[in-house]
């Protein structure tokens, strides 16, 4: 089993205070900064774009995990790789050349992603596992922080694992939504090494304490 690794999504942060909140995820042993960009149009909300990735990046060396929620990243990739990102995910729904798209996270010298929904079978990532370097299964509906975990969704990191140990393929299993510490257990145990977590890390009363328990 590779190690695991945490996301601290900054969606669930003190937005008046991102550079504080990323050095207090530094301080706790987080392993991750995740940065979620939303168009209003993949998804209904609207977060932020590459300039506060960029400003970010000022502040500290942990790698930053983009997720873009965006109808089409095609010309995004090159926004956020020039503002810092070190991984980008993109989802497998998006209206893009996928397989183009990955092809072109990697020229950018970073580490490529897909996402599938809750909707979305796990076959579909399965689609892309040669060119992907981490897949990324929603745990919950994408778009807003604060949702319930879906347990349901554990076949699918099953599965993702299974035929990654089948076919030799070393790659990182992230799940996104409603981790905390019960339920990263549940996740680590479908095969999930990656672990995004928002609210519970930057509303918990001790950050360190509880990224320590979803690790495990």
């Amino acid at each position: 089993m590779k190690n695991i690794i945490t996301s601290a999504s900054l969606l669930s942060c003190d937005l008046g205070n991102i550079a504080g909140e990323v050095r207090r995820c530094e301080s706790a042993g987080v392993d991750w900064i995740h940065f979620d960009v939303m168009d209003g149009r993949f998804v209904e909300q609207i977060t932020y774009g590459s300039p506060v990735l960029k400003c970010i990046k000022k502040t500290t060396s942990m790698p930053l995990d983009v997720h873009l929620m965006v109808e089409d990243p095609t010309k995004q990739i090159d926004l956020f790789a020039d503002a810092g990102a070190d991984i980008i995910t993109i989802h497998a729904e998006s209206g893009c050349d996928v397989p183009l798209c990955l092809e072109k996270i990697h020229e950018r010298g970073l580490k490529a992603s897909v996402a599938i929904k809750p909707a979305t079978p796990a076959e579909r990532a399965l689609d892309f596992m040669e060119q992907c370097d981490m897949i990324l299964v929603m745990t919950v509906e994408p778009g807003y922080g604060g949702q319930g975990f879906m347990a349901d969704m554990m076949p699918k990191v099953e599965k993702i694992r299974r035929y990654a140990d089948e076919h030799g393929c070393s790659i990182d299993i992230q799940v996104d939504g409603g981790i905390n510490s019960e339920t990263a257990k549940t996740a680590i145990a479908a095969g999930a090494n990656v672990l995004v977590a928002g609210t519970s890390l930057f509303k918990a009363k001790n950050m360190r304490e509880l990224n320590a328990a979803l690790k495990g």
